[in-house]
């Protein structure tokens, strides 16, 4: 019988934000040292603002994002490319049970922000905001 999870099952557990965080810290020390021995990474600046665990925790999907967004598809790539190496290294500073396989996506979150903040801007939003404080 499968256990139900606290909370309604909306969202990862704590356990899976705990384990994501200590995985992005570990990839964004590595990525910051220039620790990855590929030469296409060797200009890039990239940041990793969020890793998200699979439930079981052996997935972990890490969004990153060079300096700037130039090239993001493939810096994307080129870390996939590295998966292999980065999980080793990430096994090497992160002290965990098993050691989670590393996808990597292009973070858009901050995209998204600039699309919230360009639909609170619009006129008629606005308006209704300053309505409702009149």
């Amino acid at each position: 019988m499968a256990k139900a999870k606290a909370g309604g099952g909306s969202g990862p557990s704590q356990r899976q934000l705990r384990v994501g965080e200590l995985v992005r810290h570990a990839l964004a020390e590595i990525l910051q040292r220039g620790d990855v021995p590929d030469p296409a990474l060797e200009k890039s600046v990239i940041t990793v603002p969020e890793v998200r665990m699979s439930p079981d925790l052996k997935v972990a999907t890490a969004y990153v994002m060079p300096l700037g967004g130039k090239n993001a598809e493939g810096v994307v790539r080129v870390l996939a490319k590295n998966a292999r190496f980065l999980r080793t290294e990430v096994a090497h500073r992160v002290e965990l049970r098993s050691v989670p396989e590393l996808r990597f996506r292009v973070d858009t979150s901050f995209d998204e922000g600039q699309r919230m903040d360009a639909l609170l801007d619009r006129p008629e939003v606005q308006r209704d905001v300053k309505g409702g404080q009149e």
